[in-house]
């Protein structure tokens, strides 16, 4: 754990000089300042009194840092855990880590120096020295959605492994026998679990899981089209395909819809995490849909816990399966 010292050595400035910055004393230049800030950032340097500050100061602010804007699951939660917070008297101040690591830190660095009451992160695949500075040294943290091994923070998460397997239930018992997975990155709790629930899923009912079949991505968009296309390519294509998020749902979309196939006479086809327009389209879309609502509630309520020094154990929320006609063969109702 970097120290004062090796950041004033680091800056090329003294020990009084950083402390100076740390107290944003306004005798320090600008050039100074930016040193020191960009040591601090190349250490992962946490300032102890900026650590101790989560425990003992009362901004009645909250820090949210997601995963990805752009995702309406993010988006949702990131609105209910404003909304409980707003119930409680405290302010949310959010950060997009856009999956990025460094971005994750930036954010982190950032709302500390706003002396928040508490953080709330999505964190990023990669553990990062800060964020395990922060979780050994007691600090008021959350982690939501997401899971990191290892660390002793409390979490909110969903489980769809019950979902999942009414899932492919669902898909066997409409025909389909050649299913496979477009997953999240291996390197997320999230990706993992609904990886191994599948795959668990397959087994129970009777299906193999060739290798081909089950492929990974990154959550977003661009993935699920090149996922997709690489599932229709090979010499039997799966007749079902299920996505690990929204993002990658759409992107499977427009690669089904640019080859002019028919969903789901021709490949079926069903999403973790179920939203509003999966309703809306033609035909509307088979998806496992989490709590996100209550995620978010339950993340605040946890966190303020923690921030009044509260027993605080982790919460995990079932999902549940919405079947739509997406996955349903022709001529076969429920």
């Amino acid at each position: 754990m970097a120290r004062i010292k090796d950041v004033a050595a680091h800056a090329g400035v003294s020990v009084a000089t950083v402390s100076r910055v740390l107290n944003d004393h306004p005798s320090v230049t600008d050039d100074t300042r930016r040193r020191v800030h960009d040591a601090m950032t190349a250490l992962n340097y946490v300032p102890n009194a900026v650590a101790r500050s989560l425990r003992t100061t009362a901004t009645r602010t909250l820090g949210l840092i997601i995963g990805d804007i752009l995702n309406p699951f993010f988006t949702e939660l990131a609105r209910s855990v404003e909304d409980e917070a707003r119930r409680e008297g405290f302010t949310v101040v959010m950060g997009n880590a856009d999956e990025r690591a460094d971005e994750q830190d930036h954010y982190v660095r950032t709302l500390l120096e706003q002396r928040v009451d508490g953080l709330l992160i999505c964190p990023t695949a990669e553990l990062t020295p800060l964020v395990q500075q922060l979780a050994e040294a007691g600090a008021p943290l959350v982690f939501l959605d997401r899971t990191i091994d290892g660390l002793d923070v409390p979490c909110v998460r969903s489980d769809g492994s019950a979902a999942i397997t009414e899932l492919v239930k669902h898909l066997h018992d409409q025909g389909h026998r050649h299913l496979a997975l477009a997953s999240g990155p291996s390197t997320l709790s999230t990706g993992r679990e609904r990886t191994r629930a599948f795959t668990d899923a397959l087994s129970a009912a009777g299906l193999s899981a060739p290798p081909e079949y089950v492929r990974y991505g990154d959550f977003r968009e661009g993935s699920g089209r090149s996922i997709t296309a690489e599932l229709l390519d090979l010499p039997t294509p799966p007749d079902a395909i299920f996505f690990g998020d929204n993002l990658m749902t759409l992107g499977g979309l427009e690669e089904i819809r640019a080859r002019k196939l028919r969903i789901p006479r021709d490949v079926a086809v069903a999403s973790f995490d179920d939203v509003t327009w999966f309703r809306h389209i033609e035909p509307p879309i088979t998806a496992i849909a989490q709590p996100t609502a209550e995620m978010g509630r339950r993340a605040v309520q946890l966190l303020l816990r923690r921030v009044r020094h509260q027993p605080a154990p982790s919460t995990v929320l079932p999902a549940h399966l919405v079947i739509r006609q997406s996955c349903q063969r022709k001529g076969i109702m429920r």
